[in-house]
């Protein structure tokens, strides 16, 4: 069975954004539909996914999505795992190739969501691959941001990663 167009993008889109893992994998294998194929809004299933379904995350990455398709913000699923906390997710993201050093369109990296939703273990994994000096359309780089506003234990953890940093490309 073959959908196409925008009732493809539809349906693989609902189904991702439900989580249902089985609806992904019967459209994308008995339907034939390409795991990048955007909704009626230009959204692809990894943009709307279920972000805590590691599963149909997996499920479209190992069929073909791409991680590192933005939204028309420039967000890309790792700014969306990144923003909402989702560890797991954004793990598998950069396993199949997601950026992690990709701006929005107001300059923020995922890091830069993680730290201003106080989630740590998301800074504590992305502060050695992402670009910390990188700064956001407001001037502001990851310590900027954590110093407005985290507790001091996340602004500690910044300011070690960059000493690590910079202690390695000296």
């Amino acid at each position: 069975m073959l959908i196409n167009g925008k009732e493809a993008g539809r349906s693989l889109t609902s189904a991702a954004a439900r989580g249902d893992a089985a609806e992904v994998r019967l459209i994308l294998e008995d339907c034939r539909v390409h795991p990048d194929t955007a909704n009626e809004f230009g959204k692809t299933a990894l943009q709307v996914m279920m972000m805590g379904n590691t599963s149909v995350a997996c499920l479209l990455l190992e069929k073909g999505a791409d991680p590192n398709i933005p939204d028309r913000f420039g967000i890309t699923p790792a700014h969306d795992a990144a923003r909402t906390g989702f560890l797991e997710t954004l793990h598998v993201l950069v396993d199949y190739g997601a950026s992690v050093n990709t701006p929005d369109q107001f300059g923020a990296l995922p890091i830069h969501h993680a730290i201003r939703e106080g989630y740590r273990d998301v800074v504590e994994y992305l502060a050695p691959c992402s670009n910390l000096a990188h700064e956001d359309k407001e001037g502001n780089n990851a310590l900027d941001i954590a110093n407005a506003t985290c507790p001091p234990d996340m602004v500690e953890l910044l300011k070690r990663q960059l000493e690590s940093t910079l202690a390695f490309q000296s």
